[in-house]
């Protein structure tokens, strides 16, 4: 496998959003040469002023790099970018590796996977969990299927955008785990939503609240960092409603092909649809509280 370094490895990024750019600011502070590519090239813009190279298509991104990333939203946007006739395998060269960081189904992981052997390259599919703060603080977990020897070759680069990375097994399997790391979130979000209803319909300051429990055996990530937000009435996206409705759904879509009964997610699902009817799609999955205590 290639050896990674900043001044001979070329890395390329297609999706710069909440977390991409984040993550992707890591890799240019690190000394990486960076392509990049979003679909509104205005996201772009600080990236660029750092002296990242702006493409105009997922394949222009391939052609000047060794290893293309890539952080969209929908599996659609994954196919696309990745597969497509401008998408990044087109312009890939022989034994480059593309790393799809978007929560997606883990078929089409597997699909990609194949796509890319076809074509002498590598695929790795490396979802991942922190939110914003995760991608902002280079926190974040990384859960990684594909070839073991293409994993442990990445490293140098995993080290820069996360807290945790583990490999998983072959391709498919970081978005299986993924997938179980969405349905303890589910059950959690909607945990948090009725504990905080109780704690004001009952007449307790929720802040005083919040610093008993969130030190105990009730204590996670989202408590700590969500109810926060949630008491400020700050429902800014630090993953997408729309976002989580999709992983829920594919969550689903597993579990009915694995003959598996998910109440506390069909729950869950049920709730951040009603929230999408709300006209909170683009809001963070925070705002569950309002339809919990609406």
């Amino acid at each position: 496998m290639m050896n990674i370094h900043p001044e001979s490895t070329r890395l390329g990024w297609i999706g710069t959003g909440v977390m991409g750019r984040s993550m992707c600011t890591h890799l240019l502070k690190a000394g990486y040469a960076l392509s990049v590519y979003n679909r509104s090239s205005e996201k772009t813009d600080s990236l660029v002023q750092l002296g990242a190279r702006r493409c105009e298509t997922p394949a222009q991104v391939a052609e000047h790099s060794d290893i293309v990333f890539s952080m969209v939203g929908y599996p659609s946007d994954v196919e696309q970018v990745l597969l497509g006739e401008h998408g990044a395998l087109k312009g890939l060269r022989t034994g480059g590796i593309l790393v799809d960081m978007t929560t997606s189904r883990p078929a089409l992981a597997e699909a990609i996977y194949e796509a890319a052997k076809s074509s002498e390259c590598h695929s790795l599919d490396a979802p991942v969990s922190g939110g914003d703060i995760g991608a902002r603080e280079a926190r974040l977990s990384i859960m990684v299927g594909g070839d073991r020897e293409v994993f442990e070759s990445l490293e140098p680069l995993w080290k820069l955008m996360g807290k945790t990375y583990v490999y998983q097994g072959p391709a498919g399997c970081g978005q299986h785990t993924k997938m179980v790391n969405q349905i303890l979130i589910a059950s959690s979000m909607v945990g948090l939503c009725e504990a905080l209803l109780y704690a004001t319909r009952s007449g307790l300051n929720p802040h005083t609240v919040l610093e008993s429990v969130s030190s105990g055996a009730a204590g996670s990530w989202s408590l700590s960092n969500l109810t926060p937000r949630i008491l400020k009435e700050d429902y800014s996206p630090g993953f997408f409603v729309d976002h989580f409705v999709k992983d829920l759904g594919i969550v689903l879509e597993e579990a009915a092909r694995m003959q598996v009964k998910l109440p506390g997610v069909e729950l869950a699902i049920e709730l951040y649809r009603k929230l999408q009817g709300m006209g909170h799609g683009s809001s963070g999955t925070q705002a569950l509280w309002l339809a919990v205590n609406g």
